[in-house]
């Protein structure tokens, strides 16, 4: 689904690289916003100036910087560009939150909207279990002390007068992680949160925002003449559905960005295949039940995080990002890696895989083809020496790791196994409640995919198409 948050969050990458690209990034930062939001032009917030706020705010995350870190609001950009090339920022704890961006939600509640009318049978009144309803000059109220939020006055209105009115950043967060701090704008506990990216994608306003490598990867690839370092970029395979042309075309157009090396992530999955296969049949022999995936770093994530006893049947497997990664430094131990993909957890999970340097969303990648005028399907094929199967390349498919996992071992299973595989396609509050009837034992099951994105990978929150 296209919007306005995705427009201008493309437009800002575009108008970095391009500058960048003319030599004057320097020069030019501070004044993005100004001419994306010129004084007498459109806006979007209440004024130019808090449009133009933001934009500044979203600068400094495609920077690295955290928007919460910021303790004077006169530096400019540029201030913090020189310390980005100086020191880079950690990119610890990949998201977010601009305050200036957030609306500061009403809480969830249900309201009475215009269409009441007031109806003589008045099912909302005599359905709801608090009392909560009552009809005033022909009109419906809500005593907002005594609902619980059950639904049941929505449920019954003949006219649908009445909605759910919801905040959306926390009503798509599946694990609780993200509330409304003491100013009443949202506030990510980073102690929760698996960094799925659901928040990022919920938020009208686009007030949560991914902190990025973007600019200090431009300036390593354009000086890496000078440094003499190697870069090697490994793609995921979701990148397939992403880009117009062959995924050979897309290998071309990376290697024109400055890469000496690609690597397809789905060479590492066809790893992950072989090693969470016979890791499953090792749990079976042992008696051990129930194992699930590790492809998906926010799944890791969420046990690690909320359900912690239920570690020891998350595969011990390392993702296909980490097997392409040591393909990658077998190929050139000093080289630069760099993850191409459509995740924001896979951020959080290169920080602690040394191998992995950098990580470069989809929306990234294309707004630097975009601002270079690189257009895949113009260009002639790039065949790399090493391609990765059809089913490691399914890897980016919900239920296609399970697919490529017991197509490995079919004809390895013992005489008289029954094979009980379930999925959780995407991860929300219904998906977590599931799961933890799962870690109790209470739904059968002896292998488990879970994906955090619904459809799997190439539906990630930084996919250009989902």
């Amino acid at each position: 689904m296209t919007n306005g948050a995705e427009f201008i969050r493309r437009e800002l990458m575009i108008r970095m690289v391009r500058a960048f690209d003319e030599g004057n990034l320097e020069e030019e930062i501070d004044r993005i916003p100004i001419r994306i939001r010129p004084r007498h032009g459109a806006f979007s917030r209440s004024s130019v100036w808090h449009d133009r706020a933001v934009l500044k705010y979203r600068i400094m995350a495609l920077l690295g910087y955290s928007c919460e870190g910021e303790t004077d609001e006169a530096r400019p950009l540029a201030s913090y560009l020189a310390e980005m090339r100086r020191t880079p920022p950690s990119p610890e704890n990949p998201l977010t939150v601009c305050s200036a961006g957030c609306d500061g939600c009403r809480p969830r509640m249900y309201m009475v909207t215009d269409n009441c009318r007031g109806c003589f049978s008045r099912p909302c009144e005599f359905n709801c279990p608090k009392k909560a309803v009552t009809v005033t000059n022909q009109h419906s109220h809500i005593d907002q002390k005594l609902c619980v939020k059950c639904g049941k006055c929505a449920q019954v209105c003949p006219y649908h007068a009445i909605v759910e009115v919801t905040v959306p950043c926390e009503e798509a967060c599946p694990v609780g992680a993200i509330r409304k701090n003491e100013f009443g704008v949202a506030q990510i506990d980073f102690s929760k949160c698996i960094f799925c990216g659901a928040c990022f994608r919920a938020c009208p306003f686009s007030a949560i925002v991914e902190k990025t490598q973007l600019v200090q990867l431009l300036y390593e690839l354009r000086d890496r003449g000078q440094t003499g370092r190697h870069f090697t970029a490994i793609v995921a395979p979701a990148a397939m559905t992403q880009f117009p042309g062959t995924i050979e075309q897309l290998f071309a157009a990376i290697k024109r960005l400055g890469f000496d090396e690609i690597v397809e992530v789905a060479l590492g999955a066809d790893m992950t295949t072989r090693n969470e296969a016979h890791e499953f049949l090792e749990f079976q022999k042992e008696g051990r039940g129930l194992m699930t995936t590790s492809c998906c770093p926010a799944w890791v994530n969420l046990v690690k995080k909320h359900f912690p006893a239920f570690l020891p049947h998350v595969s011990t497997t390392p993702s296909p990002m980490v097997y392409a990664a040591g393909i990658a430094k077998e190929l050139n131990p000093e080289t630069k890696i760099v993850f191409i993909g459509p995740c924001i957890a896979k951020r959080d999970e290169a920080l602690s895989k040394e191998n992995v340097d950098y990580v470069l969303s989809f929306e990234e990648l294309g707004a630097i083809f975009a601002a270079r005028k690189i257009d895949p399907v113009a260009l002639d094929p790039l065949t790399l020496p090493n391609p990765a199967s059809d089913n490691g390349r399914n890897y980016a498919k919900s239920c296609g790791v399970t697919k490529a996992v017991l197509d490995e071992i079919a004809d390895e299973f013992p005489p008289g196994f029954q094979l009980d595989a379930k999925f959780i396609d995407g991860l929300d509050r219904k998906a977590v409640a599931q799961i933890r009837l799962y870690t109790m034992g209470k739904l059968p099951a002896n292998f488990l995919e879970v994906m955090a994105c619904k459809g799997g990978c190439q539906n990630g929150p930084c996919s250009l198409h989902r």
